[in-house]
């Protein structure tokens, strides 16, 4: 598990740019069918050893969050601005590596250079540039043009107790999960999406939903855990160790209360570790899944994971294992409901 989630993590591939990601799931799944949509989403079909009443799909997004060049100023510095959702916290001082290969440094104004108002707060991306050490805007338009990607450039290891580092995470660790489903002998006939462009607004998610047109919707994801220093109680949100999370509202979605309650007696039955979302917050490829076509009844089962969005995303390795028995637990449960 660990060597192919570092394979995974270590593509590039943010929303728009998933290519990468696809040809790596597409050349390590056997399926019954393989579908690739106008967006870019790898549709799978998977034969089971039962076909079930109900038309059931798994998701998981093989975007990551990046960066795209904006701008190349004539001292040969780089603008760029957020694919998805980024913390500006976590980006100055980062290194960063283009499309073509080329890394870079995120700087901005020096410290002294900034005013007493500029110095209070964190200055926006947009005010970041990328040095590639380029001597002008001829030099660096060798390596870069407008509209082409950057992404963190990080190490992906294995740390503590169970541990895992690495960027892209989110939501790689769902691909996988349903790379190893359809590499299996599942009990029933499913179909996998492996969705574009989640992070800017769960797109790819929509024209998946409704090419498949299935009755039932997993969502395998990771979420947000808080369990670290100086923070208690409900805003915890989720923990690492604690199993699978199994959310009943976010953002984006209300969860179907049913599959909700089964996925919680199916994690019990099984002695499958599970826990909850304390707090609504955050949303995922359900949002565009459920009020697809005549609607979907919609699950979502989620690795607990630490600074989200980040080059430095953190989960614990038996969580994993956790989602992905529950998932497949979950697809011989809700098969003929």
């Amino acid at each position: 598990m660990i060597d192919k989630l570092k394979e995974l993590c270590q593509l590039n591939g943010a929303s728009g740019d998933e290519a990468k990601i696809r040809e790596y799931i597409k050349s390590n799944i056997s399926a019954d069918k393989v579908i690739i949509d106008n967006l870019g989403n790898l549709l799978v079909f998977k034969k089971g050893k039962k076909t079930p009443k109900n038309k059931i799909m798994f998701a998981a997004h093989m975007d990551e969050v990046g960066f795209m060049i904006t701008d190349i100023s004539k001292e040969g510095f780089l603008s760029f601005g957020a694919v998805g959702g980024i913390n500006p916290s976590v980006v100055i001082g980062r290194s960063l590596r283009l499309e073509s290969g080329v890394y870079g440094v995120v700087g901005t104004k020096a410290i002294h250079q900034q005013s007493k108002e500029e110095r209070k707060k964190m200055p926006s991306i947009e005010e970041m540039y990328l040095d590639i050490g380029a001597s002008n805007s001829e030099e660096a338009e060798k390596y870069v043009s407008r509209g082409s990607y950057a992404y963190f450039d990080t190490d992906f290891f294995q740390f503590g107790n169970g541990f895992v580092k690495g960027k892209a995470i989110d939501d790689r660790v769902g691909c996988l999960i349903m790379m190893e489903m359809i590499n299996g002998t599942p009990e029933y006939d499913a179909w996998y999406a492996f969705t574009v462009q989640e992070e800017i607004g769960a797109r790819g998610a929509k024209a998946a939903a409704f090419t498949i047109a299935p009755d039932i919707a997993f969502v395998l994801e990771t979420t947000t855990a808080c369990d670290i220093a100086g923070v208690s109680g409900s805003k915890k949100v989720c923990e690492l160790g604690k199993g699978a999370v199994v959310s009943y509202m976010d953002r984006g979605t209300v969860y179907d209360r049913g599959l909700y309650s089964l996925a919680f007696d199916t994690a019990k039955a099984n002695n499958i570790a599970v826990q909850t979302k304390t707090l609504v917050a955050g949303g995922n490829d359900s949002g565009s899944i459920h009020v697809s076509r005549g609607g979907i009844r919609t699950c979502a089962i989620s690795v607990p994971c630490r600074y989200l969005h980040s080059p430095s995303c953190v989960i614990k390795e038996s969580d994993y294992f956790c989602v992905k028995e529950l998932a497949e637990k979950m697809l011989s449960a809700a098969a003929n409901i």
